[in-house]
């Protein structure tokens, strides 16, 4: 039935937790795992020389990318403990969900596994649901856990 599931995760305890979930889902369908982490890019612009300290591009996206290989690297140790496949996928997208479809499209996965903060009210409007992003746009199921 899910041969190859997406697992996108943020590193969060929302994420961890879900974890175990798509690794059960994926051993009981005798299928493997894709995890993707993503980052986005360095969100500040230089303005000259305004006097205002911003973080260096460089030290941003390095750190940034271990912080995304640490995520993907959980899971797939995890999965590896519980006899399941799975394979890692980093990316730096300024929308995450996009990356999201992408990967799963790209690594033939016939579902989505994907953990949804919960958020209401003002904090969904400004910050949006990555989550409702994917389920508007892809054909596959997806499973959210909360």
């Amino acid at each position: 039935m899910f041969n190859n599931i997406l697992f996108p995760t943020d590193g969060s305890d929302l994420s961890d937790k879900a974890t175990a979930t798509v690794i059960e889902l994926a051993r009981k369908h005798g299928g493997k795992i894709v995890a993707v982490s993503v980052v986005q890019p360095y969100p500040f612009i230089p303005l000259g020389d305004t006097g205002i300290s911003v973080p260096d591009m460089g030290v941003y996206e390095t750190r940034m990318m271990d912080i995304t290989r640490d995520n993907v690297d959980k899971v797939a140790a995890a999965a590896r403990a519980a006899g399941v496949a799975c394979e890692t996928v980093t990316s730096v997208a300024a929308s995450p969900y996009e990356a999201i479809v992408e990967a799963a499209e790209k690594h033939g996965c016939d579902a989505i596994v994907m953990a949804s903060h919960g958020r209401k009210g003002l904090n969904k409007l400004f910050l949006g649901s990555e989550t409702q992003k994917v389920l508007a746009h892809t054909t596959l199921p997806v499973l959210v856990l909360r």
